[in-house]
């Protein structure tokens, strides 16, 4: 299996352009190949319950992105 390209990478900026959150701009976080997904700042935000531990002494809920498919952001310049 050969090794997957893409022409984004982390600390792009790029812009959604398909989905809930389209039209939305950010900044790539976090690049995942074997999903062919990118994980952008501020967008397809998840609450996620959280159990009480070490780090989050309270737990309760955290918001978290999602990773959003490859297919459906576009870079942008700037």
């Amino acid at each position: 299996m050969a090794n997957k390209k893409f022409k984004i990478k982390k600390g792009d900026k790029v812009l959604i352009i398909a989905g809930d959150d389209k039209g939305k701009t950010g900044e790539v976080l976090k690049v995942l190949p074997k999903k062919d997904a990118v994980i952008v700042a501020g967008c397809k935000i998840a609450k996620k319950a959280v159990k009480p531990s070490e780090k989050n002494k309270e737990g309760g809920f955290i918001q978290k992105e999602m990773p959003i498919h490859i297919s459906n952001v576009k870079k942008v310049e700037g």
